[in-house]
């Protein structure tokens, strides 16, 4: 099997048994129905593990597109491989989704909030603040990467890795996970978003396209900084580079909060106004 496949195929089962906890916890007339957030945080703890597991021998299982650039970023990984790595990552998520909308077929037509049928599929913000939210997403991949890299540079009896990591997405879900659902992977996110978009989903309601850059653009930052991070501070390298992704990243957050505050304007203008 070639690391494309490797990807594709390991980040479709990171979706099929991520999402499908969402899909059991969530949708109507499930036997899994309510029962909670530990079951979903553990449930994509578990994925992530069983998908590292599959193909971490083949492609060394990134299975996110922030890892990949984290990875790149710190040398452990070629810049030539990192287009095609995110392409089988968003295939695979995107198929993962597809496979679940399958699996809960009947599901559907028996759950009737819109919201819960998108969830399934993709996150969404507890409390909408797009300054707010795009930290959280930030913050969460940030401390994934740092966390795969410490994991990294131990040592563990051989074949222990991709549970410890699986644990660390507990760890963030349980957390940090209850701001945004916590994406920290931008084809988790926007793969099956596209899927639940294209899908014939009986009465699903809008994709929310309009928060879709969030947990897309969030981890990406959070990742590539925490490559950066742990680049400098724990490996002692030249800091020229963590310093210019510091000013870029300030100036980013800067620049999300002040729209951020203008939005928060506008809406309570119009509140006001009717």
């Amino acid at each position: 099997m070639t690391a494309f496949m490797g990807e594709l195929i390991g980040t479709m089962i990171l979706i099929v048994l991520g999402a499908g906890v969402c899909a059991g916890v969530n949708l109507k007339k499930s036997f899994a129905q309510n029962s909670g957030w530990i079951v979903i945080t553990f449930g994509w703890g578990l994925a992530v593990a069983m998908a590292v597991y599959a193909v971490g021998g083949i492609s060394g299982a990134h299975l996110n597109p922030a890892v990949t650039i984290s990875l790149a970023i710190v040398g452990d990984f070629p810049w030539s491989l990192v287009p095609s790595y995110i392409v089988a990552q968003m295939i695979g998520a995107f198929l993962g989704a597809v496979l679940i909308y399958f699996h809960y077929l009947p599901h559907w037509k028996e759950t009737e909030e819109p919201s819960v049928k998108l969830g399934v599929f993709s996150t969404g913000p507890a409390i909408q603040n797009t300054f707010a939210n795009f930290f959280s997403e930030l913050f969460g991949t940030f401390i994934l990467v740092l966390g795969i890299l410490a994991i990294g540079a131990n040592k563990f009896t051989e074949g222990l890795n991709p549970l410890i990591v699986g644990f660390l997405i507990v760890s963030i879900g349980l957390s940090l996970g209850g701001t945004t659902g916590y994406a920290i992977n931008p084809a988790r996110d926007l793969g099956p978003r596209i899927a639940h978009f294209i899908l014939p989903i009986p009465e699903k309601g809008s994709s929310n396209w309009k928060y879709a850059w969030i947990p897309v653009i969030g981890p990406l930052a959070g990742g590539t900084f925490g490559g950066l991070f742990y680049q400098y501070i724990f490996e002692g390298k030249e800091g020229h580079q963590f310093w210019i992704g510091s000013f870029v990243l300030a100036v980013i957050l800067l620049v999300i909060y002040f729209i951020n505050k203008k939005e928060a304007s506008i809406s309570h203008t119009k509140k006001a106004v009717y």
